[in-house]
């Protein structure tokens, strides 16, 4: 792992959050702004499909984070096994049966921009999506995994553009989605003036770093006594899956 690589995970690991405890910790307290710009989208389409408006989603979504950002007891984290998904889910719904906290949020704004947070591209997605019979928690669900599928495949295109391969990232991509792409390897292997053989280990490669960069960030949402435990990965990756299903 690069130092840079090593410099961002230590800075934004969740079980920092976690080792702080009820200390007033800058780095827990930077750690956790991080988390919540990173995954405040299940937070804003949850509070949206509960049956709040646009505008109303908006400020309890910045109101939750404001509670977040502000709390520094985190007692309650470790009765939830430490998942940041599973923490952030239970707060979220804790939150948002509080009607004394609704109306102090709504009348306030929000709390003001807290987080720089493009709700309009988010609020798009949720119009256009078809009517169906997900619930708030099969949205948040799939809205986390899609935010962390994302965030492994910018990390790659990072990654790949470093290395002065950001073309070959931009053909190869679609191999992320299926072993096999549409075509072959062949039209790809014309793409990038090499064999197909050569495509064929380079997607090899590509989705074998994307593999590892997938687990790696999932440990960063586990508490530490799971971080590194490949059977908590495992049963988180699979729930990462069965997420993008529904």
């Amino acid at each position: 792992m690069s130092d840079d690589r090593r410099d961002h995970f230590e800075t934004t690991r969740w079980s920092l959050v976690l080792a702080a405890g009820g200390s007033d910790s800058a780095a827990a307290r930077q750690a956790l702004a991080t988390l919540c710009e990173t995954y405040w989208r299940p937070i804003y389409l949850y509070t949206r499909k509960s049956g709040y408006s646009a505008e109303d989603a908006q400020d309890l979504t910045q109101a939750f984070l404001a509670l977040l950002l502000e709390r520094h007891d985190f007692e309650h984290v470790r009765r939830e096994r430490g998942r940041l998904r599973a923490f952030l889910l239970a707060s979220l719904r804790h939150f948002l049966m509080n009607d004394a906290v609704h109306r102090h949020a709504l009348k306030r704004g929000g709390g003001g921009a807290l987080l720089s947070l493009d709700f309009q591209n988010v609020e798009a997605q949720y119009i256009r999506a078809p009517v169906d019979r997900r619930t708030p928690e099969t949205l948040f669900e799939r809205q986390w995994a899609l935010d962390l599928v994302n965030q492994v495949r910018r990390r790659l295109r990072t990654e790949w553009q470093a290395a002065g391969k950001a073309e070959e990232f931009e053909i190869l991509k679609g191999c992320l989605e299926e072993k096999l792409p549409r075509g072959g390897y062949q039209p790809l292997a014309a793409r990038l003036g090499c064999t197909e053989n050569a495509v064929r280990i380079a997607a090899h490669r590509l989705r074998k770093r994307f593999r590892e960069e997938l687990r790696a960030t999932i440990a960063d949402t586990l508490p530490p006594a799971e971080a590194n435990d490949e059977r908590a990965i495992d049963d988180e990756l699979r729930h990462i899956f069965q997420a993008l299903r529904n």
